[in-house]
């Protein structure tokens, strides 16, 4: 989790799909990508608007999804302080979510958001069937609210995979309060179907937010995307908000979107151990590449003395908690173990960042900068040394010197851009 990048979603004020489209496109989603998603959906009389505007002086994204004939898919709140984002029509033509589902099976997307898309639809039509006593497969959406749920359901989904990201948190949602108009009368806040729609969610209790803050497709989004609570420690890198239609003046009726790293300089951590008499030596290293990619922070192994005075390895791997699991089977699955010692320990690291030291000869060597209580300590990173000794033909302790001086001799580098990024600490360099 550290030094890997997640989103984490603040619906303190709800979370509608316009919402998080107009969050993703101000947190670096391209605006081309959003645009052409309807013709890529099959539906390419659908246009998508952009713009940017404020929300309680907060300056954000906002989209609009807009059929022929100006048509958009409107609040169903009562009275002009409310913001909800949910509106059944009871006239016009409809559409079946699984006429949706089949245009999502048909477009040119990724697995990923082609499975997360359609559990999405499910969920609706599970929780719309279940308020109106009949199958999910009978379940219809006004033709406007049909093709703004799949264009917002889809680039919620999609955007994501825009940005680089695939993990995704979510801080509790604010649901609303009051009453919201539909085709079938006035229903009180949260409606019937988001009510079931957010069964497992984390809520938080409305406050002064009044109308629907969290529509359907908003907690059917939640649903499929968010792995729940944020990670306990994380770095945020940079925000990003998504305006909803509603300008209550009072509160921004905007979602907020968090671009975040995990924070490893300080936190507990799981320590699996294991001692083995049977595994060659020779695919020690290949074990080692399994348990970090499974997650684990530092795999440490040396040699130990058995029963019956056989010579083993001692095989010891640090993980964050929620990597635990990954990583117990990945040693079970690749030594000959059959058995773990696993306990949690408190980690306390340095912050460090990485950034790019530019050489005399033109060479691009990445540096690793730790912040230590005497000040920055640079080292070159090794494979980095290795491959300019190879084309040098010099000596590589001698480069490695060499770069640590020259970065010495540099200010700071600047934390941000390609030259602060912040990486993961290990405990072994």
């Amino acid at each position: 989790m550290a030094g890997h990048e997640f989103a984490i979603l603040d619906p303190a004020a709800g979370i509608s799909g316009d919402m998080l489209l107009g969050a993703l496109l101000d947190a670096g989603a391209p605006g081309d990508w959003l645009v052409g998603l309807p013709a890529r959906l099959g539906i390419p009389e659908v246009t998508v608007e952009l713009e940017s505007v404020m929300r309680c002086s907060i300056r954000c994204r906002k989209v609009t999804v807009r059929l022929p004939g100006g048509q958009v898919e409107q609040p169903g709140d009562v009275g002009n302080d409310h913001h909800g984002e949910h509106h059944q029509h009871a006239h016009g033509p409809h559409r079946h979510v699984k006429s949706l589902i089949a245009l999502i099976g048909k477009a040119p997307l990724s697995a990923r958001t082609r499975e997360l898309a359609t559990r999405a639809f499910q969920l609706v039509a599970e929780a719309e069937g279940r308020v109106h006593g009949i199958a999910p497969e009978r379940v219809s959406l006004h033709e406007v609210g049909a093709y703004d749920a799949l264009v917002d359901i889809v680039g919620g989904v999609e955007g994501f995979e825009q940005l680089g990201i695939d993990q995704v948190y979510s801080m509790p949602a604010a649901l609303g309060s009051g009453w919201v108009k539909t085709a079938h009368g006035l229903l009180p806040v949260p409606a019937p179907a988001t009510a079931i729609l957010a069964e497992g969610l984390e809520v938080s209790s409305p406050g002064f937010i009044t109308g629907e803050a969290t529509t359907p497709t908003g907690a059917a989004l939640l649903r499929v995307l968010s792995h729940g609570a944020p990670p306990a420690r994380w770095r945020p890198l940079r925000s990003a908000w998504g305006a909803g239609t509603r300008d209550p003046g009072g509160w921004p009726n905007a979602l907020r979107l968090i671009v975040a790293q995990g924070a490893a300089e300080a936190g507990q951590v799981v320590l699996l151990a294991t001692d083995v008499d049977d595994l060659s030596p020779e695919y020690l290293e290949p074990l080692r590449e399994a348990l970090t990619g499974a997650g684990a922070l530092d795999v440490q192994i040396w040699p130990t003395q058995m029963k019956k005075g056989r010579i083993g390895f001692r095989i010891e791997a640090m993980c964050p908690p929620d990597r635990a699991d990954p990583v117990a089977d990945a040693l079970f699955r690749h030594s000959t173990t059959s058995g773990l010692r696993r306990s949690i320990a408190e980690r306390i690291t340095l912050s460090r960042r990485q950034w790019e030291l530019r050489t005399p000869g033109g060479a691009t060597v990445r540096m690793k900068t730790v912040e230590t209580p005497g000040g920055p300590r640079a080292k070159p990173e090794f494979d980095d040394v290795v491959a300019e000794a190879r084309r040098t033909g010099r000596p590589a302790h001698d480069l490695a010197r060499e770069f640590q001086e020259q970065a010495g001799r540099q200010a700071h580098a600047p934390v941000g851009g390609p030259a602060g990024r912040i990486t993961v600490p290990k405990e072994s360099e």
